[in-house]
């Protein structure tokens, strides 16, 4: 398949964590492409509020934890009645305490949440859709961020979390050559999990979520090599619109 692009037929993709910041910019975004989208998110008002801002016919809402298998299950489910699944794109994350403690501190418990959440969920999410998007010439994108290449105090749950996500998007694409898979670095973004992992400061200077989308919609249309991309430099900042 070549480019995904709005004068073809409707394509479905599956975006987790959509009822607010990146996900819900890249919702929106694929909507108005044409796409119809199976969102979730684990809180169920928020997600409601997203599809009531949306409006669109095209928006399939699921409310509930990628964590879960049967929630997972009914993802794909819902992606495959809708149309050929093209997309899936993992960008539920969970950040961990707030604020964050230094590893030496880290609750276990606190620590196995975000990696069910950030490996094994989407991994688990990965191997269900696998076959619809093999068969559909389908693409990958799983959300990866600088935490999980430099080591910052205090982001070493959360950014192992992601280096261990880039790496099984790196075997994967490996392994399944006829599905691209991308590990997408938006960067810092002005968000509720960013704000989270920086209380009481301001953080009005990152980037809105919704500059960073033209940088993942072009690397679906291109659809370069697998791999790790940051969006600064798919798409440079001057470049965006």
């Amino acid at each position: 398949m070549g480019r995904m692009t709005q004068s073809q037929s409707r394509q479905v993709a599956i975006v987790t964590g959509a009822s607010r910041g990146f996900g819900k910019a890249l919702t929106a975004a694929l909507l108005d492409r044409g796409w119809a989208v199976v969102a979730d998110a684990r809180r169920a008002a928020d997600l409601k509020i997203a599809v009531t801002e949306l409006n669109s016919a095209e928006l399939i809402a699921l409310p509930g934890d990628v964590a879960d298998a049967s929630h997972r299950v009914a993802l794909v489910a819902a992606a495959i009645k809708a149309g050929p699944l093209r997309l899936l794109v993992n960008n539920a994350s969970r950040l961990g305490p707030s604020p964050q403690p230094v590893l030496a501190d880290y609750p276990p418990g606190e620590l196995w949440a975000v990696y069910q959440t950030n490996v094994f969920a989407p991994l688990a999410l990965i191997q269900a859709a696998l076959p619809a998007l093999t068969d559909n010439a389908g693409v990958i994108v799983n959300l990866t961020s600088d935490a999980a290449v430099e080591p910052y105090p205090g982001w070493g749950g959360y950014g192992s979390s992601k280096a261990a996500l880039d790496q099984l998007s790196a075997v994967l694409a490996a392994e399944v050559s006829a599905v691209p898979v991308y590990a997408f670095d938006p960067g810092d973004m002005r968000t509720e999990m960013h704000q989270a992992a920086f209380p009481g400061e301001d953080i009005s200077d990152r980037a809105e979520p919704e500059s960073v989308v033209p940088a993942l919609l072009r690397l679906l249309d291109t659809r370069p090599a697998a791999g790790r991309y940051r969006s600064a430099d798919v798409l440079p900042s001057g470049a965006r619109q």
